[in-house]
């Protein structure tokens, strides 16, 4: 795998009582390392109506995706398999407690592409929000060919 990737975060939350789903698709640029057997993706993503960016580290492991995204919104999401991670969600418009529940977490990796699907239900101040899936494809920007799979 190279440094410099490309990036695609696909995430769908399924509302509780049938209130629809919300999909949500980033393809980006972004830099790539590995470092004591964790991989490590950082890009920056920009939010429509507000200035300056935030800054976004994945950490991958086995069971367990780590994520930081620090500047406009600021929040450390740590989704483990079979286990319960809280953390408060700081917004341009207020915080929020999230709990995430992972529920399976598969990655994959190939020598020029890591692929993660993770599933998790969301809880939005202890209460179940929705059941929720984010699928990511980080290749190698040299790679020419780029997807991800749904």
């Amino acid at each position: 795998m190279t440094k410099d990737v490309l990036v695609a975060i696909n995430g769908l939350q399924v509302a509780r009582q049938n209130e629809g789903s919300e999909p949500v698709e980033v393809i980006t640029a972004g830099d790539y390392y590995k470092k004591n057997n964790k991989h490590y993706i950082i890009y920056d993503e920009v939010m429509e109506g507000f200035e300056g960016t935030t800054k976004n580290i994945i950490k991958l492991q086995e069971d367990c995706v780590d994520i930081t995204k620090r500047g406009i919104t600021n929040v450390h999401m740590v989704f483990e398999k079979n286990k319960k991670n809280v953390t408060c969600y700081e917004t341009p418009f207020g915080s929020l407690m999230l709990g995430i529940n992972a529920k399976d977490i598969k990655i994959t990796e190939e020598e020029n592409d890591i692929s993660v699907d993770v599933r998790y239900a969301l809880e939005l101040n202890y209460e179940h929000l929705a059941d929720c899936t984010i699928k990511m494809a980080i290749q190698s920007r040299e790679n020419g060919e780029f997807h991800i799979s749904a």
